[in-house]
């Protein structure tokens, strides 16, 4: 794996939704790193993937109430333990669990194992709330996913909060996850 400065040079054979992922970090005027992988679709994949950005790739999980009336994404360190009732208490919404991938596509375009912040572009009518843990923002940087999962990107977390979240119309909630049994 190697470490590039932004978008591929050639765009050919991606996804429309991982070259709209750099169209828009581009017109914000966002720098970001990326590197390209295979398939990273678990924690161990992405350990790999952390040592070669220099950073550690958030977990992020697609969650919606019993109802399925609201949609949360919850960014929280990999390296937690994700704990329904802890979370749950602190959002005021019981019986969280995880969503359905049809929703995960239709809010975020997004597919399961490639859940990640940039999704939150293609929810134009803002259904989901963002909810990130206090510890991923004490980073410098944020990892995640260009809404593929065979690329990961390096971004400033300050560019994350002051202007990607602003031009998307999105807010977030901190949440304190502690993670232990």
């Amino acid at each position: 794996m190697e470490l590039y400065n932004g978008r591929p040079e050639n765009t050919e054979g991606r996804l429309a939704r991982e070259v709209r992922t750099y169209d828009f970090l581009d017109e914000l005027g966002i720098e970001y790193k990326r590197t390209d992988h295979g398939r990273a679709d678990n924690m161990e994949a992405c350990n790999v993937i952390d040592a070669v950005l220099g950073v550690i790739i958030c977990k992020n999980l697609f969650l919606c109430n019993r109802q399925k009336t609201a949609f949360y994404l919850l960014m929280m360190p990999g390296d937690k333990k994700f704990k329904t009732k802890e979370l749950s208490a602190q959002i005021n919404s019981a019986r969280l669990s995880f969503a359905d991938p049809e929703d995960m596509l239709r809010y975020l375009d997004i597919e399961p194992g490639a859940v990640s912040i940039m999704g939150l572009m293609n929810d134009k009518e803002r259904h989901v709330q963002l909810l990130i843990d206090e510890d991923v923002l004490e980073g410098e940087y944020i990892g995640c996913h260009p809404c593929v999962c065979t690329s990961s990107l390096k971004i400033k977390t300050e560019d994350i909060i002051e202007k990607f979240l602003p031009a998307t119309g999105h807010e977030y909630r901190t949440v304190h996850l502690v993670g232990e049994d």
